[in-house]
């Protein structure tokens, strides 16, 4: 199963940054008895592989080399490919550019790479379907992409307006058919989707059935310096000792070090 990742947006704002901003260190991890930074898209990673995905691959820019470099071939026991998105065009057209990697037959995981969610393996409840998506509850729905069921029916996915349901989608599953079913849709759209939720409203109004899952219990967008430290009070409570074990890339060892990202001399 692939892990999708896509890592080239511009981060604006959390900015400045001197790095990716898939690498803001949120939390921490234990190394050999040593605690040290956590990259933030390190979280998702995790997930993607509690979830199933063996293969990962992170959609970047031009610009993003440093993610190359920070997790190298490997994280924990997936392997890890990389794909160009030349500018950032929405996540439509990030998901469908991993289409160059991913296999027809292959089930395909997605996920936002600042985000911070549990419980961890919640991935593992997506059923077998060509569409699902994991929901969480949240306060403001309106600035998510909130999503309507009948039943556990996918009817309509309200993309950040005031919505009529609580439950937003955090992560969604497709199978191989799903994918190339949803890609070729977008494609006939003229590519205009910029997100995935006008898509599969287009894809429900052709007859596609899309499923949500209500096994999510907290998600935070850490793209806002607000998110970031609700994201800091999150991690606090939910990792023992304020600390969690990580799965180790596979970047060499001064790329896997998050205290590169130095500005003016202060850790970020």
């Amino acid at each position: 199963m692939w892990g999708i990742v896509p890592a080239a947006g511009r981060g604006s704002r959390i900015q400045p940054l001197a790095f990716s901003k898939e690498l803001l260190p949120v939390g921490s991890q234990r190394d050999d008895g040593i605690d040290r930074p956590c990259a933030v898209s390190e979280y998702l990673l995790e997930r993607l592989i509690l979830g199933g995905a063996d293969k990962i691959c992170f959609v970047i820019s031009p610009g993003k080399s440093d993610i190359l470099e920070y997790f190298g071939d490997h994280y924990g026991s997936a392997q890890l490919a990389y794909v160009v998105q030349p500018d950032a065009s929405g996540l439509c057209d990030a998901v469908f550019r991993a289409g160059t990697v991913v296999g027809h037959d292959e089930d395909i995981l997605v996920g936002l790479p600042d985000t911070v969610w549990f419980p961890k393996a919640a991935l593992q409840a997506l059923p077998a379907a060509d569409l699902s998506f994991l929901l969480f509850p949240v306060e403001h729905p309106e600035f998510f992409d909130a999503v309507v069921l009948d039943g556990d029916r996918v009817t309509e996915i309200q993309v950040k307006q005031d919505a009529a349901s609580k439950w937003i989608w955090g992560a969604f599953k497709m199978s191989g058919n799903g994918f190339r079913e949803l890609q070729s849709l977008w494609t006939k759209r003229e590519r205009r989707d910029e997100y995935f939720g006008t898509l599969v409203n287009a894809y429900i109004a052709a007859g596609g059935q899309g499923l949500g899952v209500k096994a999510g219990e907290s998600y935070v967008d850490v793209g806002t310096i607000d998110g970031y430290r609700t994201a800091m009070a999150l991690l606090a409570e939910s990792s023992p000792g304020n600390g969690r074990s990580r799965l180790l890339a596979g970047g060499s060892s001064e790329a896997a070090r998050p205290a590169h990202a130095m500005n003016n001399g202060v850790t970020a």
